[in-house]
């Protein structure tokens, strides 16, 4: 093999493997039914328990936008068991440090982990967790589902109550078309980006029914607008190629 070929397959493994996983940038949107209003949502933290260096570098980060609100899509444990995660006790203080109201879903990983504990110590630590419910703050409801893959979303009974302007989250974005009712925006993660992707082809694996069509990016195929964020941890394997993660902002 040409020695060419061997150093250029270091690289691409240095940058997939240890710095585009431990990149993080700042994505920005305009939602004219917002005005007024900063957001910053974040999702898929998938933090280990040798990272809150990097959950503690999330929140500062976030503090520098200076946002209204934060809301979450979830996933806050690492792994299917938990055995590699950060305690969520642990990511609960350091996310503390928010010095927004912090809104936020479950992901199908702190299900697998432990859907009742991570919800408690969220909500017991100050937080609001939607479960098939709202709120309103700011003149604005927010509308929370269960994770499609551990929970049994409920987007009617999420909805009661409420009227525009509301957001929706949810942790997948294969919601999107079961959701009938006109809402400001819908708000989705999980699928990293496809977290590999190869442009222009895109990502060859992407955990949704609509395959790369909801890897990322926004999609306006309804009366309703969803962003799809790439999201900050990894999953399965710790590598990321063409797929930066990203905190997203919303003016």
């Amino acid at each position: 093999m040409p020695k060419i070929v061997i150093i250029l397959f270091i690289i691409l493994f240095l940058w997939a493997f240890v710095v585009e996983p431990n990149l993080l940038v700042v994505k920005h949107y305009k939602v004219s039914a917002l005005d007024n209003l900063r957001i910053v949502f974040v999702s898929d933290f998938h933090i280990s328990k040798y990272e809150k260096s990097r959950l503690k570098r999330v929140v500062d980060l976030i503090n520098k936008q200076n946002p209204d609100l934060v809301l979450s899509g979830g996933d806050f444990i690492k792994g299917h068991d938990g055995k590699n995660t950060l305690g969520i006790e642990e990511q609960a203080e350091i996310l503390k440090g928010l010095n927004a109201p912090f809104i936020t879903v479950l992901g199908n990983h702190d299900g697998w982990y432990d859907r009742a504990r991570v919800t408690k110590v969220l909500k017991d630590s100050g937080f609001t967790v939607l479960e098939n419910s709202n709120t309103k703050i700011k003149g604005i409801y927010f509308v929370g589902l269960e994770d499609i893959q551990t929970g049994k979303p409920d987007i009617k009974a999420a909805l009661a109550g409420t009227e525009l302007p509301r957001i929706l989250i949810s942790h997948s974005p294969d919601v999107y078309y079961d959701v009938k009712e006109p809402v400001s925006l819908i708000l989705a993660g999980h699928t990293h980006g496809g977290q590999v992707s190869f442009p222009p082809f895109g990502a060859p694996v992407v955990p949704s029914d609509y395959g790369s069509k909801f890897a990322r990016r926004v999609i306006n195929e309804t009366h309703n607008t969803m962003i799809i964020t790439k999201g900050i941890g990894t999953s399965i394997l710790p590598v990321r190629f063409c797929a930066v993660p990203e905190i997203v902002v919303i003016n």
